[in-house]
């Protein structure tokens, strides 16, 4: 059986690692898609982010069987071909939790505080105490899905005494939530919302979910966080509603399109935080991804597939 990665810059702790737990496995760790592209051909399973597949890559891969994700993000993955080939896919959804949930914590603790005026002040040595500060304690948190990142961005609100709701397509109760609505229930949530914040994947459901009636439904101190993906809503609602006061501010760590040109207006918005599609860095990231691949691995090895971590399902993407 042959392992191909395509992640680049693996240390060499997680490479022996690897080749000294699973002796029976030869592992073919690459550096990019262009080094591993020579070895798909040979391939059971393929180590990617996802973003390097296309359906000539799945093609090639005559003998691939298993498809490991080191990522969330599934939308720019070929499922039909996927599909077409019966090839199983899993990723590591889950462990964007805790580094998203701080930057999504961090980032509206800043806003409520003023940090971005704080700043502007200190470059130019002014002593002003007159910005408005706020506090984040006992207000109530809206968060669009209610996922790994969703819960625990949701136990960390509780711990500054917020109120939780969540909003899913099923509005099953979950963990950390002290209530939860379905998708077609966001206008009846989105007037309670101090902030809003949206950790949704990239589906069919999801793109452009968010319309201009949703952020006039909003309070008008209300502040809006994207970290999930983002096509959940057009640049031009959220210039709309940023301008014409719909809401307070809008955090935006993901964009339609990425990179943000420089030239961009969202960059001069005084009411916009801008930031580039980094809420899930970790210095813990990879080795966290190689520990589920590794757990998965153990039982893909067993003939247990059906009991695989994090299976995704092709026709639905996620």
């Amino acid at each position: 059986m042959k392992v191909v990665s395509a992640i680049k810059r693996v240390p060499e702790s997680i490479k022996n690692h690897f080749e000294q737990q699973f002796n029976q496995v030869e592992f073919v760790f690459c550096h990019g898609i262009k080094e591993a592209e020579p070895y798909l051909s040979e391939a059971d399973i393929f180590v990617t982010y996802g973003e390097d597949l296309n359906p000539e890559r799945i093609e090639k891969a005559r003998q691939l069987k298993w498809i490991m994700v080191l990522s969330a993000g599934m939308d720019k993955m070929p499922f039909r071909e996927i599909h077409k080939r019966n090839i199983l896919v899993t990723n590591v959804r889950g462990i964007h939790a805790q580094p998203m949930a701080e930057y999504a914590i961090s980032m509206l603790l800043q806003v409520s505080r003023k940090a971005k005026t704080l700043i502007e002040q200190e470059k130019k040595h002014v002593w002003n105490r007159r910005p408005v500060m706020n506090e984040v304690s006992g207000k109530t948190m809206v968060i669009l899905g209610t996922g790994a990142i969703s819960q625990e961005t949701a136990r960390l609100a509780q711990a500054f005494r917020m109120k939780t709701i969540g909003v899913s397509r099923s509005g099953e109760n979950k963990a950390h939530f002290d209530e939860t609505y379905r998708v077609d229930q966001l206008n009846h949530v989105l007037p309670r919302a101090d902030f809003i914040v949206a950790a949704l994947p990239s589906t069919k459901e999801t793109q452009y979910l968010l319309k201009s009636e949703h952020f006039r439904a909003m309070p008008e101190h209300a502040v809006f966080l994207n970290m999930g993906r983002g096509d959940l809503v057009s640049t031009d609602v959220i210039m709309e509603a940023v301008r014409d006061r719909y809401i307070e501010h809008a955090v935006l760590d993901v964009f339609e399109e990425e990179p943000l040109p420089e030239d961009h207006p969202l960059w001069n918005e005084e009411h916009v935080t801008v930031t580039p599609h980094i809420s899930g860095i970790s210095p813990f990231y990879m080795p966290r991804a190689f520990d589920r691949f590794e757990e998965n691995l153990h039982i893909y090895l067993e003939g247990k597939e059906e009991e695989l971590h994090n299976k995704i399902d092709p026709k639905r993407g996620y």
